[in-house]
C-alpha cells in the first residue's frame, strides 16, 4: 500500500513536470531584433518542439473611426493590445492546454478568421515590445530576455520593415516613430528592463549571450526528458526510449 501511494505521487510529479512548456519572454524596443534572437535560439535547439508567439498577434481590431484616423493611432501604447486574451492564452499554454492564436492583419488593422493552434510544445518564445508589461504575464515565464539595441539601429530597421511588410510610407513611419514609438519606449518598454533575467546587448549579433541562453534551455529540456522517461516507467511502458518530433511553429506577422 505504501509503495503504491509513493508510486502514485511519483506519477503525478513527473506528469506535471513533463507536460508544461518552458516559456521564454523576449522583449525590447521596436525592431530591436527580438524575432531574430528567437530564430537564433531555434537554430541551436534542433529536434525540439518550439513555438514563437508574437504579442503583435493580439492587437485589438481597430474600430471604423480608428481606421479612418489610423495615422494617429498609437500601436505602441498598452491600450492597443487585448490583454485579457494575451494573459488567458499564455496561462492556458503554461497549463499544457491547446490554444488558438489569433492572426492580425496590419494592412486592414483587423483579425482574420484563420488562427494557429498551439499544443504539445517543449519551448514557447513569447516576443513583443510589451511582453513584460503585466505581472500576470511575467508570472507565466520561466525566463525573461530583454534585447537591447541602440535607437538609431532600431529606427532604420523599423523604416525598412514597415515600408516593405506593412505598406507604410516613409513619412508615415517617421511620424509614428516620433509621436508614438519613441515616447512609448521611454514610458512603457524601457521600465520593464528591470524584470529581465538576461539582457542581450546588440541583439542577435551577441552570439555568446545566445549560446549561454541555449545552454540553460537545453538543461531544462533534459530535465523534462528525464521526467517523460520516468513517466513511461511508472506507466509500465516497455519502451526504453522516448522519441521527440521536431516542430517549429511561427506565429507572428
Amino acid at each position: 500500500m505504501k509503495y503504491q501511494m509513493e508510486l502514485n505521487n511519483l506519477q503525478t510529479l513527473v506528469s506535471n513536470c513533463s507536460k508544461y512548456p518552458f516559456i521564454i519572454g523576449v522583449t525590447g524596443g521596436t525592431a530591436s531584433g527580438k524575432t531574430t534572437v528567437c530564430d537564433e535560439i531555434i537554430k541551436r535547439l534542433e529536434n525540439k518542439r518550439i513555438a514563437i508567439i508574437s504579442l503583435d498577434s493580439f492587437y485589438r481590431p481597430l474600430s471604423k473611426q480608428d481606421q479612418e484616423n489610423v495615422s494617429s493611432y498609437n500601436f505602441d501604447h498598452p491600450d492597443a493590445f487585448d490583454w485579457a486574451l494575451v494573459q488567458q492564452s499564455l496561462k492556458n499554454l503554461k497549463n499544457g492546454l491547446t490554444v488558438q492564436i489569433p492572426t492580425y492583419c496590419f494592412k486592414t488593422h483587423s483579425r482574420v478568421a484563420e488562427t494557429t493552434p498551439i499544443c504539445n510544445i517543449d519551448v514557447i518564445l513569447f516576443e513583443g515590445i510589451l511582453s513584460f508589461y503585466t505581472q500576470d504575464l511575467r508570472d507565466q515565464m520561466d525566463m525573461k530576455i530583454f534585447v537591447d539595441t541602440d535607437s538609431d539601429t532600431r529606427l532604420s530597421r523599423r523604416v525598412m520593415r514597415d515600408i516593405a511588410e506593412r505598406g507604410r510610407s516613409l513619412e508615415g513611419v517617421l511620424y509614428q516613430y516620433e509621436k508614438f514609438v519613441k515616447p512609448a519606449f521611454d514610458d512603457y518598454i524601457l521600465p520593464t528592463k528591470k524584470h529581465a533575467d538576461v539582457i542581450i546587448p546588440r541583439g542577435a549579433d551577441n552570439i555568446v549571450a545566445i549560446d549561454l541562453i541555449v545552454q540553460h534551455i537545453r538543461l531544462k529540456l533534459n530535465e523534462k526528458e528525464i521526467s517523460r522517461r520516468l513517466e513511461g516507467l511508472t506507466n509500465n511502458n516497455t519502451s526504453s526510449t522516448t522519441t521527440t518530433n521536431s516542430t517549429t511553429i511561427q506565429v507572428h506577422q
